[in-house]
């Protein structure tokens, strides 16, 4: 999680992927731990409880920094454009860019749900870069065809595409199926 606006998006990340089963390695950068406590009523030993793993953003020798680490790949939620820019340019001076830097290395799945608006030529550039690369560039852009009714709704769609990307396929959303809802909600 970095310091981007959309941190409740990472928390429903931990929790989602609790339904399967995975091992969670966190990472939350300083300016993500500030926006948390921001933007949301969760704190950060809740979070921290969300996860089997915790590092610390600075820690370069935590497991997840070496490609020897099996994962089946990455997801930030959100992902601040420094970020972005840090993993397309390969500069991995904290944990979360070296492990995305690993995840890309090692031909594994990377997922940058990006949180910027408007935006600027060097963000749309950094995207291409590194959607070039394999990444899954996932901005956090809610869907209305399933006419969500509360923020949980949208942000739950939004999760659910992220999931999708890296293999990991839940039911609990509603998916297009082609037929029209008549009825104004």
């Amino acid at each position: 999680m970095t310091g981007a606006s959309g941190s409740i998006l990472g928390v429903r990340m931990l929790e989602r992927l609790r339904e399967f089963e995975v091992e969670t390695h966190l990472v939350i950068s300083a300016w993500g731990a500030r926006t948390l406590e921001h933007e949301t009523g969760w704190t950060m030993p809740e979070v921290r409880g969300l996860a089997d793993v915790v590092h610390k953003p600075g820690d370069l020798g935590a497991s997840i920094s070496s490609g020897s680490f099996r994962t089946e790949g990455m997801l930030i939620a959100p992902c601040s454009v420094k970020t972005l820019a840090a993993i397309a340019n390969g500069y991995a001076e904290d944990l979360i860019a070296r492990a995305a830097d690993v995840v890309l290395k090692e031909r594994r799945r990377l997922v940058l749900m990006v949180r910027e608006a408007p935006l600027s030529e060097i963000h749309l550039e950094n995207m291409l870069k590194l959607a070039r690369m394999g990444a899954s560039i996932v901005p956090p852009v809610p869907g209305f065809y399933n006419r969500p009714k509360t923020l949980d709704e949208a942000v739950d769609h939004i999760v659910t595409r992220a999931l999708d990307q890296i293999g990991l396929v839940s039911g609990e959303t509603p998916r297009w199926d082609g037929t029209v809802m008549r009825q104004r909600p």
